[in-house]
């Protein structure tokens, strides 16, 4: 019998968390959108440090900004991308892509339709009393990540390095991904934003 690992196996695996696009009345800056374009910079080339190419597997969320950057960057690599949400996808759009404006819908709906899409309640059930969404989504996507083996995943961040805006952040899997892999690419934005 052949599993799902023996038969799509890849090299590599990215698992990627980090920052959404601000939203336009938020009060200190993240991630403002101008500095989209350095992000999309660092996300290449942390791809191409890692040595990711076709046939290897990314593993992110679908919000605007980083999600989508680099499900977009893991694309045009010829990656298979996975793409783990929450909550059902028009709760989802409304809390973590629509609010930006911009393309970021289009963008989503053009990454969905070359990934294949989980949706956490679908898949895992409802939320167990007491447990926090956006905590279990970065943990199914680390579980999902790590079924290769350790030694295949890679987990890229694009992070200011401090605690988020609520549970589950980009803080919470750096912590996680930090017990299951060495091969951590921290894009630290203080330093990418200057």
């Amino acid at each position: 019998m052949t599993t799902e690992q023996d038969a799509q196996s890849p090299n590599k695996v990215v698992l990627f968390s980090g920052h959404m696009i601000d939203a336009p009345d938020r009060k200190t800056p993240r991630f403002p959108p101008d500095k989209e374009p350095a992000a999309v910079a660092a996300i290449a080339d942390a791809l191409t440090r890692i040595g990711a190419a076709g046939g290897d597997l990314a593993i992110c969320g679908g919000a605007c900004g980083g999600d989508l950057l680099f499900a977009e960057a893991a694309l045009a690599k010829g990656m298979r991308l996975e793409i783990y949400i929450p909550f059902d996808e028009p709760t989802f759009l409304a809390g973590s892509v629509d609010f930006a404006g911009g393309n970021w819908r289009a963008r989503y709906f053009a990454a969905k339709s070359r990934a294949t899409l989980h949706v956490m309640p679908d898949e895992l059930g409802l939320l167990p009393a007491g447990e926090n969404a956006y905590e279990r989504d970065n943990q199914w996507m680390l579980e999902r990540a790590a079924r290769f083996g350790g030694e295949k995943m890679a987990f890229v961040c694009l992070w200011n390095g401090e605690g988020g805006d609520g549970p589950g952040g980009a803080k919470h899997l750096m912590e996680e991904a930090g017990r299951r892999t060495t091969w951590i690419y921290w894009l630290d934005t203080r330093k990418l934003w200057d």
